[in-house]
C-alpha cells in the first residue's frame, strides 16, 4: 500500500498492511521545535546548529520537512492554515534562539524584543501599536494566552461580538486551499489531513481569538467557561450563526480542494480533564451535539472526507455521543486520563472509531521514561489499536519541549519495528 491507502484502509476499519503514522499534520499531533531539532540531529538530517523553522509560534511547533517525513516513514500530511495563531503567515524567515538555545527561524512578524524581565510578548499580526495577546515566560517554551477582555455589560452583550472572527472565506484563502491541496494530492501519496478552521465551536485555545486586535464579547477563558452556564443563550446563538457561516465556507472550499482531502479536523474543542469530563453527556448533548453533528452531517453527505475532533482528557463518557454526532476520528486518544484504558476503548469503539493517537504517553512515558519502557508502551499500543485497523499512530498530543533525545529515537525505532502487524 502506499500512505494514502493505508490510511484510507484504516479509516475504513480494514487491515492495512501496516499501521500509518502521523506526525505533524495538525496543531495536535506536531513536536516542538526543539524535539524536532534533536531528532533532525540523532538522524543527520542537518549538520550540527541547522535552525529548525517554527510554523506554529503559539505552541512553537516545528517545521517537519519531507526529509523527516520519509526518514520516518510518516503516511499523512497537513493541509493547513495560511496563518498561524498570532494571525500573520510563515514567511520571511529571521534567525532566532530559543530559551534552551535551539537554533530556530522565525517569522518576519515573530517579536524578538525582550521585556525587562526577559518575558516575549507576541501581538496580533505582529503589530506592536495594539495590546499583546501572548507571553512566554523567561526560560519558558511556550507562549500563553493574555486575556484582553473588555469589561462586561450583562445589558449589552451582543452575540455578533463573538462572531468578529467569523466570515466569509476570502478569495485568497480559497485559492490558497485550491493549490495547496492540489499539490499535496498530486505530488505526494500522502494522505492530506485539512484544517480549514471555522467550525471549533467553543475551543477554548480560540475564544480569546490572540490574532485579533481588539477583541470585543466574552474573550476570558473563565467568563466563557462559566457563560456556557450562565448565559446559555447568547452562546446558544454564537453556534448557530458560527454554524451557518461555517457551512457556507465548507461548501466553498469543497468546489475547489473537492475529495483531495482525506479527513478534515472539524473542531480541536477539548471537553476532559485528567480526572473526568468537565461538561455532562447532557449538556454536550444541548449544546455542543447539535452544531458539531449538522457539520459532520454535511459533510458526510457531500463529501468523502472523515471527520476528526481532538478533544483532550477523560472523554468516554462523552465518545457514545461523538460518534452519535458523526466523528469518524478521535483524537489525541489521552490513555493517561480516567477511564481511557487502550483496551477498554478499543473494545467498546473500536469498530466505529478510528483513533488517531494514544500511541505513547507524552506525559510521563516519553519526557521521563527510559527507552525500554517507551518501546514496550509503543508496542502495547500498536497491537491493541492496531487490530483490524481504526488506528493512526501518533503521540499523545504534541511532543513536547525537553524531551531526551535518545527517547525520541527509541520511539520512532520502536514506531518501525512495530507498526507491522
Amino acid at each position: 500500500m502506499n500512505s494514502r491507502e493505508r490510511v484510507e484502509t484504516v479509516l475504513n476499519h480494514q487491515q492495512p498492511d501496516r499501521v500509518p503514522l502521523d506526525l505533524g499534520a495538525s496543531a495536535t499531533t506536531g513536536m516542538h521545535a526543539s524535539s524536532v531539532y534533536l531528532l533532525r540531529q540523532a538522524l543527520k538530517l542537518d549538520p550540527p546548529g541547522t535552525p529548525v523553522k517554527v510554523i506554529e509560534p503559539y505552541q512553537m511547533l516545528g517545521e517537519i520537512q519531507m526529509d523527516l517525513i520519509e526518514a520516518l516513514g510518516v503516511d499523512v500530511l497537513g493541509l493547513l492554515s495560511p496563518r498561524n495563531l498570532f494571525g500573520f503567515g510563515n514567511e520571511n524567515w529571521k534567525a532566532w534562539t530559543l530559551f534552551d538555545g535551539t537554533p530556530v527561524l522565525v517569522p518576519e512578524a515573530f517579536n524578538t524584543v525582550p521585556e525587562a524581565d526577559g518575558s516575549i510578548l507576541m501581538y496580533p499580526e505582529g503589530d506592536r501599536s495594539v495590546p499583546p495577546s501572548g507571553k512566554m515566560p523567561n526560560g519558558g517554551f511556550y507562549f500563553d494566552t493574555l486575556i484582553r477582555q473588555p469589561p462586561i455589560e450583562e445589558s449589552r452583550l451582543d452575540p455578533e461580538d463573538n462572531l468578529q472572527e467569523f466570515g466569509p472565506i476570502s478569495d485568497a484563502d480559497l485559492a490558497y486551499f485550491m493549490a495547496e491541496a492540489k499539490r499535496l494530492f498530486d505530488q505526494t501519496d500522502k494522505a492530506v489531513l485539512a484544517n480549514f478552521g471555522g467550525t471549533g465551536f467553543g475551543d477554548i485555545a480560540l475564544v480569546p481569538v490572540p490574532w485579533i486586535k481588539h477583541p470585543r464579547g466574552i474573550r476570558d477563558v473563565a467568563e466563557w467557561y462559566m457563560s456556557t452556564a450562565m448565559r446559555r443563550d447568547y452562546i446558544y446563538r454564537v453556534f448557530e450563526r458560527q454554524c451557518e457561516i461555517g457551512l457556507a465556507n465548507l461548501e466553498k472550499i469543497y468546489k475547489v480542494v473537492g475529495n483531495r482531502a482525506t479527513a478534515v479536523f472539524v473542531t480541536g474543542t477539548d471537553f476532559g480533564t485528567q480526572e473526568s469530563s468537565f461538561i455532562s453527556p447532557k449538556s454536550y448533548r444541548d449544546l455542543f451535539m447539535p452544531f458539531h453533528k449538522t457539520v459532520n452531517d454535511w459533510i458526510h453527505r457531500n463529501t468523502s472526507w472523515k471527520c476528526f475532533i481532538h478533544s483532550c482528557g477523560s472523554v468516554v463518557s462523552l465518545i457514545p455521543y461523538f460518534l452519535e454526532a458523526g466523528f469518524d476520528i478521535l483524537n489525541p486518544v489521552q490513555t493517561s486520563a480516567a477511564g481511557m484504558d487502550p483496551q477498554t476503548l478499543k473494545d467498546r469503539f473500536g469498530d466505529r472509531l478510528t483513533f488517531w493517537g494514544g500511541g505513547v504517553d507524552t506525559q510521563k512515558t516519553l519526557p521521563f521514561g527510559t527507552p525500554q519502557e517507551i518501546q514496550a508502551q509503543v508496542a502495547e499500543r500498536m497491537r491493541i489499536f492496531g487490530k483490524d485497523g481504526g488506528f493512526v499512530w501518533n503521540s499523545i498530543h504534541n511532543i513536547q519541549a525537553s524531551t531526551p533525545q535518545e527517547n525520541l529515537v527509541a520511539m520512532y525505532q520502536a514506531v518501525a519495528q512495530y507498526r507491522t502487524l
